[in-house]
């Protein structure tokens, strides 16, 4: 069963995307080479539901973070290797033999650079293999969770033939008989060993760019439990792209597994739930997360509706977008699966009245999923008095302090429903009120 989150939700939490500005994933691609690049997009879009697979990933980054290893690879002679080794052929020895020498001839008479180009592709993949054995040896002489992956890529870079080109001097000459047989090894014969080493620099890559990313924003690693436990214990939890972010502490269980967020508006409640969310899916592929402490039950997917838009082309209003939304959230939740569910300010595009309503009767049946976890948040604060009977909700709100006449956000989180009643406030501190008056009188005075 693979975990499931839709675009929306994806987009929503800003997790993916190299080009997107201030994405999760770009937090992360401090990867060097292309091959790093590409395992990083898989595991982004592959998060994991087994909590044992989830956890000795968090031991490999973890690992790494401690041990703050350099990255010993030069990273242009890997990506001149790369495309030379898969520019493999299924030619055999005298064939190879005569397309060395043919393109060996071409260069002298032509200056034709293709022979050039294959002396380069060795010469690299030669320098890439000797780096790649020694730091193997290094990291099979360590008790960590990478020893047995060190061990296999040394056993592969054992093998006689490959010890052979181990011991060559790129700097020194090579014979066309030579060229024509460690060219034949390389992308013919010992092509899919070879093929696994890359695949070891890629997994290095990805180990040390997390780890490094760990180190400088002081994340750390979440334990991961079976789906039944249906619990959610994070300490200092923090939105992991914004730069001094305010932390705040979360518990979620069976026997309270709903949460019942107010808060004014600009008081923090969306960055929040952004936080949770991203929190957990950086969880399940093994990352490290930005809170103190992390401990979690596997969900079977998130869905949000934080900024929920209408759409115009299927002729959907807000409100009807909204409802929509609720709806697959539903279909999702009945099938029984472990999710985690957040909806932020419900049906804020209708009236009050009805949006109390709705608010009220969705928590409600949502509440009634044991198995799910779910976040709601509003600043319709009396919804909040009519679910005070339901024993598995708890009431957290995002508080907001005056000084003077100018609301304050501190962005913690407090227990129990807010009071804060500051919009007209703010409206007569922007002066918009006075404004609109002015206008009026300057309109009938011009008439």
């Amino acid at each position: 069963m693979d975990f499931i989150i839709d675009k929306q939700s994806l987009d929503e939490l800003n997790l993916t995307g190299k080009f997107r500005q201030g994405s999760v994933y770009q937090l992360f691609n401090r990867v060097r080479t292309r091959g790093g690049e590409q395992l990083l997009d898989v595991l982004f879009k592959k998060p994991l539901i087994e909590p044992g697979a989830i956890n000795e990933r968090t031991a490999v980054f973890r690992f790494f973070r401690e041990a703050r290893l350099d990255f010993p690879f030069d990273t242009q002679q890997v990506s001149i290797m790369r495309e030379y080794i898969d520019a493999g052929n299924q030619q055999g020895m005298l064939a190879t033999l005569g397309a060395v020498l043919t393109r060996k001839l071409l260069s002298v008479l032509t200056h034709d650079d293709r022979f050039k180009l294959l002396i380069q592709g060795l010469q690299a993949t030669i320098m890439t293999m000797k780096r790649c054995y020694a730091f193997a040896e290094t990291l099979s002489a360590s008790a960590g969770p990478f020893r047995e992956r060190a061990l296999e890529i040394t056993r592969i870079l054992a093998h006689p033939q490959l010890r052979e080109l181990l011991e060559v001097d790129i700097y020194h000459a090579m014979s066309i008989r030579e060229t024509a047989r460690f060219d034949h090894l390389v992308r013919n014969r010992l092509n899919p060993e070879l093929q696994e080493m890359l695949r070891f620099i890629s997994e290095c890559d990805v180990n040390m760019a997390v780890a490094e990313v760990a180190n400088l924003r002081g994340f750390t690693f979440a334990r991961a439990l079976p789906a039944v436990a249906n619990m959610l214990d994070a300490k200092d939890l923090r939105h992991p792209c914004l730069e001094a972010a305010v932390g705040n502490d979360l518990r979620l269980e069976a026997g309270s597994n709903v949460v019942f967020l107010t808060g004014a508006n600009m008081a923090g409640k969306s960055t929040w739930m952004k936080s949770i969310g991203i929190g957990m899916y950086l969880a399940h592929i093994g990352f490290p997360v930005a809170a103190a402490e992390m401990t979690f039950s596997v969900r079977e997917g998130i869905f949000s509706s934080i900024n929920v838009a209408d759409n115009i082309s299927l002729g959907y209003s807000h409100f009807y977008a909204e409802v929509v939304r609720v709806k697959d959230a539903a279909d999702a939740t009945a099938t029984g699966r472990h999710l985690l569910l957040m909806f932020d300010e419900l049906f804020k595009g209708t009236n009050v009245k009805d949006a109390y309503d709705g608010t009220l009767a969705v928590t409600e049946a949502f509440a009634e999923y044991r198995n799910c976890l779910f976040i709601v948040s509003t600043h319709i604060i009396e919804v909040g008095e009519a679910l005070k009977g339901y024993s598995n909700i708890q009431f957290t709100y995002m508080p907001t302090v005056m000084e003077g006449m100018m609301p304050k956000y501190t962005y913690k989180l407090e227990k129990g429903i807010t009071e804060d009643r500051q919009g007209m406030m703010i409206i007569r501190n922007e002066g918009i009120l006075e404004l609109i008056r002015s206008r009026r009188q300057e309109n009938t005075h011009i008439k």
